[in-house]
This record gives C-alpha cells, sequence and structure tokens, in this order.
C-alpha cells in the first residue's frame, strides 16, 4: 500500500489525520483531492457503521485502500447523547458555534460534577476489493461549564471537552498533545500498528 484516502471533506479531521499517519510513508489524500467530493449518507445506528460506510464508498470510487473516522462525544448526564448525531443534533446548518451553544443549553441544569462524558472514534480502513478492519479509540472526560481555548475547524467540541487526568481542553492543548490523549489518536495508534505489521 502506497496511498491512503481519507475517506472525509471536514479540513479539522483531515489536518489530525495526517499528522497521525506520519511516519507511514505512504501519500495522504484527502477524499476532494482524490475527486471524491460526494457526501455519503451516514446513517448508521454505531460509529462503526458510519466509518465503514464512508469508507467503502471512496475505496470503491477510488480504486485505493480509504480510512474514514467516524466519531462522537457521549454525554452521561443525557444518557449519551448526541453519539452518532454529534455533528448534527444542533441541526444541519448548526454550524460549529451552533453545536457549541446547543450543547451548553441541554447542560444548562446540570452542575460540574455530574458533566462526565467521552469521545468515541472507530476508524475504517477498507480496500479496494473489500478487505475491511476497524480500530476504535475512547477518552473519557467532562463537558467544561463555558468554552475554553480556541477551536479547531469543524471540531467544535474541542473547547468543551476535558479528558480525565487533564484541567486543559483540547482546544487549549497543542495538535500533539491533543493527539497522543485522544479518541482518534488511540484509534490511529492502532491502525498504525496494524499497517506497519502488515507490510
Amino acid at each position: 500500500m502506497n496511498k491512503l484516502i481519507f475517506a472525509t471533506h471536514n479540513p479539522g479531521k483531515i489536518e489530525e489525520m495526517r499528522q497521525l499517519v506520519v511516519g507511514l510513508g505512504v501519500e495522504v489524500l484527502s477524499a476532494d483531492e482524490a475527486g471524491v467530493h460526494n457526501d455519503v449518507v451516514e446513517d448508521g445506528v454505531t460509529f462503526e457503521e458510519n466509518a465503514l460506510k464512508k469508507a467503502r464508498f471512496v475505496a470503491s470510487a477510488t480504486g485505493e485502500w480509504a480510512v474514514a473516522d467516524d466519531s462522537g462525544i457521549m454525554i452521561d448526564a443525557l444518557d449519551g447523547r448526541p453519539g452518532v448525531h454529534t455533528a448534527r443534533w444542533a441541526g444541519e446548518s448548526a454550524g460549529d458555534e451552533g453545536l457549541i451553544r446547543h450543547t451548553l443549553e441541554q447542560l444548562k441544569d446540570v452542575g460540574e460534577g455530574r458533566r462526565g462524558a467521552s469521545f468515541h472514534s472507530v476508524v475504517a480502513l477498507v480496500s479496494p476489493d473489500g478487505e475491511e478492519h476497524t480500530f476504535d479509540g475512547v477518552v473519557e472526560g467532562k463537558v467544561v461549564l463555558e468554552p475554553r481555548g480556541t477551536p479547531r475547524p469543524r471540531l467544535p467540541y474541542d473547547v468543551l471537552f476535558c479528558p480525565v487526568g487533564h484541567d486543559r481542553t483540547f482546544a487549549e492543548m497543542s495538535d500533539e498533545q491533543k493527539n497522543a490523549l485522544s479518541h482518534r489518536g488511540r484509534a490511529f495508534q492502532k491502525l498504525k500498528e496494524f499497517l506497519r505489521s502488515s507490510t
């Protein structure tokens, strides 16, 4: 394998993914760079279903190995919501600020001690001939009372999520610090280990 196509149009995710596969010696392209401009309807009920659906679509469209991530935040006080609906639960056109506002509004009556949450990621690797692998990552933490830090493009929850054992949100951390702790970083580490052992 000498090329990987990232099945996303999200610039924040693309930048993170590129950082997370450094050292693999493969060419990395976004879906747009590979000529795939259509979105896949993410109607799966699990992160794994959505990640596989996106990766299958891009692998089929490009004839190359494809990697897709589906991720989201699960908030304890909201019975695990928004989960797979993380990007859309404030409405399709809410944008980053709308998602932040909506999340804080949902938690307005929830005290600081009851704001436990976890970030989940499933990374799917799919070949053009249908070989499939998935890798998961989870990080526990809490939702802070107000946004903190500088958000990355289309990763709005970074300003709200503080991982266990740390007093800074993801948005207050450097890319390297976040990637070492994050759900996506953990899933991609498993992907990297698999790819290294397979070559």
